[in-house]
């Protein structure tokens, strides 16, 4: 296997980096030139939460230039917000979200999230457990914010918590553990094809995002006791549903009776590559090179796919060419692959070649313009970027 690289070091270079950040600050012109109020949306996902990552981190590119006071005027916006609006508590399109925002851009001073945490442990304490438990909407994401807030006191009773209700909702099946998802939180017409729910493979709505926060918490030594067999279970059989073979790859959705999905797109969602981010993140952080190793085979059959087979068919970071290439980086990176390090500068040149303008992708971090901005902006900087755990990407660091 081969060394890992020690420095976050740019992807791009010459004239493909030159067109990047033609790009990065087409983006950034576009967003700041959206009408005030535009769009009336404080999230992480589609709002100023997610924005502010894009310029705080394009502040430290491009100095000078107004892009931290954009940033911290989106973050007041996004504050303002949450205090005249209702919101859910999800981690990507809630108030958890902005707050994870907060705390990853704000200064180490006063913590202004004290009572929206106080809330957050009084809503982890309801047992059982009714809502989702996945990323983007549920137990999964609100790990993410406890990451982030470890630092914090309450940072690690949060995470406990969010590991108590996993390990609640966990079920037994065939070699390990696996979570179910039901109709109620599945769209229409989902629910009507899929009446008595499913068990997702996804990192934003299933089993992978699991895998990701109980890896963390066991890695920052958080109810290690609890979450660690519930991780090694979760694995289990996660990899267990893997299809054999350079054509196979990891399926959508598996139901309670055994029929499964075809192998999903290649992206971050859905798919290899968000399985193996995931993976590889956790083996790295726990040391279990045999983690390490699938992950990385997951890794080299998503990046050997023909663009035809992944289903690939925009720039943004969910399940585009953006994403794609961000996730590649961030194994090749990780591991040393030169080849996944070609793969990904390829799919970055056609995530160029397939960014629309803001009024037709959106502003969004996840399938808008800001999640291409922050990849890009991944791929051209020397400093490791931290916007992607909230991807599973990547593990946070020890609290300071």
């Amino acid at each position: 296997m081969s060394p890992p690289t020690t420095r976050w070091r740019p992807l791009l270079v010459g004239d493909t980096a030159a067109r990047a950040w033609a790009a990065i600050d087409s983006i950034a012109g576009q967003l700041r030139a959206l009408p005030s109020g535009h769009p009336r949306d404080a999230s992480l996902a589609n709002g100023h939460a997610g924005q502010a990552l894009f310029f705080s981190l394009l502040d430290t590119r491009r100095p000078g230039q107004g892009h931290a006071a954009h940033a911290a005027a989106l973050l007041d916006a996004a504050t303002t917000a949450v205090a005249e609006t209702p919101m859910e508590p999800s981690l990507y399109e809630g108030f958890t979200g902005v707050a994870w925002a907060l705390e990853h851009l704000g200064p180490r001073g006063e913590d202004v999230s004290v009572d929206l945490d106080a809330a957050l442990l009084e809503l982890l304490g309801q047992s059982p457990w009714s809502g989702a438990y996945d990323l983007v909407e549920g137990l999964v994401g609100l790990g993410v914010y406890a990451l982030e807030r470890l630092a914090r006191p309450s940072g690690a009773p949060l995470l406990e918590r969010v590991v108590e209700r996993l390990g609640e909702l966990a079920r037994p099946l065939g070699p390990g553990l696996t979570w179910w998802t039901s109709p109620e939180w599945m769209r229409p017409g989902l629910r009507a094809h899929h009446p008595e729910g499913w068990f997702n493979l996804g990192v934003a709505h299933g089993v992978p995002g699991v895998v990701g926060v109980l890896g963390a918490a066991c890695a920052h030594g958080v109810a290690v006791a609890s979450a660690r067999p519930l991780l090694e279970g979760a694995v289990r059989w996660l990899l267990a549903q893997e299809e054999p073979g350079d054509a196979g790859g990891f399926p959508s959705w598996m139901e309670p009776g055994g029929g499964r999905g075809p192998v999903a797109r290649t992206a971050w969602c859905y798919g290899d590559p968000g399985v193996a981010a995931v993976l590889l993140s956790v083996a790295r952080a726990l040391d279990v090179p045999e983690w390490e190793a699938r992950a990385l085979t997951i890794a080299r059959r998503a990046a050997a796919r023909v663009p035809e087979r992944t289903r690939v068919a925009d720039a943004g970071l969910c399940h585009g060419a953006a994403g794609l290439g961000h996730l590649l980086h961030r194994v090749a990176h990780t591991t040393g692959d030169e080849a996944l390090a070609g793969a990904a500068r390829a799919w970055f040149e056609r995530a160029l070649e397939l960014r629309r303008p803001v009024n037709e992708d959106g502003p969004g971090l996840l399938t808008g313009v800001t999640g291409t901005g922050l990849a890009l902006l991944a791929a051209v900087g020397g400093e490791e970027p931290g916007w992607d755990k909230v991807l599973l990407a990547s593990l946070p660091g020890p609290p300071a």
